[in-house]
């Protein structure tokens, strides 16, 4: 199964800490690997500031491109709307992504890459992103494996940067 592999080598860049993955609401289940909504939350070792910090200097170091960060608090507040703190980054590598869309022009939809930073109400600070094989699932695209291995396996290395030891 697409999902089982592609989770697979994200697990293993993800794991190389001791620190718990969370899909969804619940904490790592091995059978399940990534919720039914294709969402993954890694725990943060750090407040908000360092691990968006953290994670922007592992992309820079890493080669690549960085599009923006969207301070999702702060527009909300501007609209007079309390929100907790919640910043949304987008980076990719544009050789990478552009062979989603190759297979399904309306991967473009979630591409660039999008990870969300996110505060809880106990303080807890979440990386949250969409996993790459429920990517795959959701535009049809079967001829990818490789670069969905590959962009698994970067998301995670960029998450490791900032998970709970």
């Amino acid at each position: 199964m697409l999902t089982r592999k592609l989770f697979s080598a994200a697990l293993v860049a993800a794991t190389l800490g001791s620190s718990p993955l969370v899909f969804g609401q619940t904490a790592f289940n091995p059978s399940s690997m990534v919720a039914a909504d294709g969402i993954v939350k890694v725990r943060s070792a750090y407040g908000m500031d360092e691990t968006i910090a953290r994670i922007k200097d592992d992309i820079a170091r890493k080669g690549i491109m960085f599009f923006s960060a969207v301070d999702q608090a702060q527009l909300a507040a501007n609209a007079g709307i309390k929100l907790p703190p919640s910043t949304l980054l987008t980076f990719g590598n544009p050789a990478l992504g552009s062979q989603f869309m190759t297979s399904n022009p309306q991967a473009g939809l979630d591409w660039p890459v999008r990870l969300l930073v996110q505060q809880d109400a106990n303080g807890n600070v979440w990386a949250i992103y969409t996993d790459f094989g429920w990517i795959a699932k959701r535009h049809g695209i079967t001829d990818r494996e490789q670069q969905f291995t590959m962009a698994s396996g970067v998301v995670a290395s960029i998450t490791s940067t900032i998970r709970v030891n």
